[in-house]
Order: structure tokens, then C-alpha cells, then sequence
């Protein structure tokens, strides 16, 4: 049952929250994260583990920005969580490869002023490279640095880690509320009671601006991602691949997942048949190989859409110890340690790891959702 009160409050176990949870509780504050499910179960457990955004170019250079800081510290991180948690995530230097050949010249010229590595390759190139990757075009863009991880066991290598550092976790503990006093939040309600907070921090991804809707007005809808899991045979696919909005992930015992799909369909998880027969077409194009495989798995998870894909971090204006870390899209992962990062700089009146004025909560809003 939850009783007193901590220095903080995380809202949202997923990868967001963990990760603001560690921050915190590394700078020496008292803190407790309330899920209404179970930990890192909504959007973190679903999504690939590419530590890239897809075609990053595309981007706005605050979201780059993350980037960067993430995937410079990844390999360092993901080695210190097994070590701590006894949980592998399967951090995996792999590359990326990109097939859309009207998107070579972009990646080219994008690569250097963004500090990634990106290599033009012409189809024989690409033939050693993937043997067995069809192309449908004469050249592909080669990102070697691009990493993954193995997103339940990441969720699962975060969770030990929180836990060995005192950080208290309530999942199936929804708060329903948040209490506030003189225009400033002083803690949570939830069906069991109230929690005192000296701080709040929102991460609940999709569902934020629900929970802060009395506050704020906050442009963050669920997009829904379908994706498939097969189960092949190691070396089926050598690095992750993209192509024509779709990608393949090879997973280090065989599996490979193939996603995603881009829905508006609001809170609904449900899965169809027509973006599984969707799924297995782009595979097969991708791979063809994995037309020899079972589909182990088919499932679906809600993104947390912002209208240009920059995730809004920061304080909510107006109301004291309020803080929110959410929208990142399809980002969620690579933006992460950042983010994370990012908000306990602010929280903490600490000088900030990048300008934080692009993640401010009442930023003007442009852009589609991405869908």
C-alpha cells in the first residue's frame, strides 16, 4: 500500500520512467514510480530497439541531438545494467542498412554534419555486405555504427538496476490524481490512497495528457505499431534493414521482428489481419527467407505521438513541481538516457547536457504525427 512521501514521483514505469527514476535516485533524492500495469509492459516492451531513428535525416536537430548523446553512451550502459541487474538487453553493434534508394543521397549529405557514419553502396557491395537481403534498387545507404537492443530485456536489465539502487516500484498502482496546493503539486492520489511528492514527473508515454489535462493542453496522441516476431534460424538476417518505411531485426538466438505499421486508431491495442498480411508481404521482399519461417508472435503497441516527433520535456508552466518527459515517438528507446537525463537537469537546477528551449512543453506545435 502506498504511504508517505518521497522526494519524487515517477508516473509511468516504462523505459522513460526508469530511466528519470535512475537520474534521480543517482543525485541522492528518494523516489517511487507508479505503474497502473505492469513495469515496462505499454510501449517499451513492443517496439524494436533500433538505436537510431528511422531515416534520421528526416528529423528535427533536437531530436538528433538526443540521439547522439544516447548512442555515444549505450554500449558503456547496457554492460554496467547486466552487470548490476544479472539481465542481458543485447546491446548489438550491428549496422544498419537502408534500402531506399531515393533516400541515399539524403543520408549522404546528412551524415557528415551530424557526426554518423554513412556509406553509399552499389549492388555488389550490398550482395557481400547482406547476401541475403533482395534490393530493389542499385544502391543502399550502410550505417555501421547503428546499434539495437533486445527491448523486454532491457525493460527487465532497467528494472533490476532501479531496484538495487533503492528506487521504490508500485506496479498495478494507476494514479488516478494529482494534489496540488497554491498552484504547485504536492504529491498523487491513487485507489489506495495518497502519496506525498516534493515533485512529480509524468513519463506515461501516450496516456500523458490525460493525466494532465486539468494543466495542459499536451499534443501527444497513441499511434498504433504492429509487429511480427519469427522464428528463424541465427545468420537468416545479418544487420537490421529498412525498407520502404518497413524493417527487419535479427535478434542474436534467430528471432527476427519485422515492423511496423503507422495507425490512428486512438487507445486500441488490437491486432488485424490485413497489417499481418501486410508485415509478412514487406519480409518476404526484404528477406525472402523468412517466408520459410513461422510468425511466432504478432502484437501491437501505442506510440506516444508529438506533432513533430520532439518529445516534451520539462516543467509544466504555471505549476510548480510539475515535470513531464514524454512524446518521442518512435524514439523512445535511443532518446532515453538524454531525456532521462535531460529532465533531472532541469529538475535539479543542474546545467543541462543540451539547450532545453526545443523540448519546452508550451513550444509552438507543427507537424502531422508522423502518420
Amino acid at each position: 500500500m502506498p504511504s508517505g512521501s518521497f522526494d519524487i514521483v515517477v508516473v509511468g514505469g516504462g523505459i522513460s520512467g526508469l530511466l528519470v527514476a535512475r537520474e534521480l535516485r543517482a543525485a541522492g533524492l528518494s523516489v517511487a514510480v507508479f505503474e497502473r500495469g505492469e513495469i515496462g509492459r505499454e510501449a517499451s516492451w513492443a517496439g524494436g530497439g533500433i538505436l537510431s531513428p528511422l531515416y534520421p535525416w528526416r528529423y528535427d536537430a533536437a531530436v538528433t541531438a538526443l540521439a547522439r548523446w544516447g548512442q555515444a553512451r549505450y554500449p558503456e550502459l547496457c554492460a554496467e545494467w547486466q552487470v548490476l541487474s544479472g539481465v542481458d538487453p543485447e546491446y548489438r553493434p550491428g549496422g544498419l542498412l537502408m534500402l531506399d534508394e531515393d533516400e541515399v543521397t539524403p543520408a549522404l549529405v546528412w551524415a557528415p554534419g551530424a557526426g554518423a557514419e554513412v556509406d553509399g553502396l552499389n549492388r555488389r557491395e550490398l550482395a557481400d555486405l547482406a547476401p541475403g537481403v533482395q534490393a530493389p534498387g542499385r544502391s543502399a545507404a550502410w550505417m555501421p555504427a547503428v546499434g539495437q537492443v533486445r527491448n523486454p530485456r532491457l525493460v527487465r536489465a532497467l528494472r533490476g538496476v532501479v531496484e538495487r539502487m533503492g528506487v521504490v516500484l508500485r506496479p498495478g498502482e494507476a494514479v488516478e490524481g494529482l494534489l496540488t496546493s497554491q498552484n504547485r503539486v504536492d504529491g498523487v492520489t491513487t485507489a489506495a490512497g495518497r502519496v506525498g511528492a516534493g515533485a512529480v514527473a509524468v513519463t506515461t508515454g501516450a496516456w500523458a495528457s490525460q493525466l494532465l489535462e486539468p494543466f495542459i493542453n499536451l499534443a501527444i496522441k497513441p499511434v498504433r505499431g504492429q509487429m511480427l516476431l519469427y522464428r528463424a534460424t541465427p545468420a537468416t538476417v545479418g544487420p537490421v534493414v529498412l525498407a520502404g518505411g518497413r524493417y527487419v531485426i535479427p535478434r542474436r538466438d534467430g528471432r527476427v521482428l519485422v515492423g511496423s505499421t503507422l495507425e490512428d486508431t486512438g487507445f486500441d491495442k488490437r491486432t488485424t489481419a490485413a497489417a499481418r498480411a501486410d508485415l509478412e508481404a514487406a519480409a518476404r521482399a526484404i528477406v525472402p527467407a523468412l517466408g520459410d519461417y513461422p510468425v511466432e508472435h504478432h502484437w501491437a503497441g501505442l506510440r506516444p505521438g508529438s506533432p513533430d516527433g520532439v518529445p516534451y520535456i520539462g516543467p509544466l508552466p504555471g505549476t510548480g513541481g510539475l515535470y513531464v518527459n514524454a512524446g518521442h515517438y518512435r524514439n523512445g528507446v535511443v532518446l532515453g538516457p538524454a531525456s532521462a537525463r535531460l529532465l533531472a537537469d532541469l529538475m535539479l537546477a543542474r546545467p543541462p547536457i543540451v539547450d532545453a528551449t526545443p523540448y519546452a512543453v508550451d513550444r509552438p506545435r507543427s507537424g502531422g504525427y508522423g502518420l
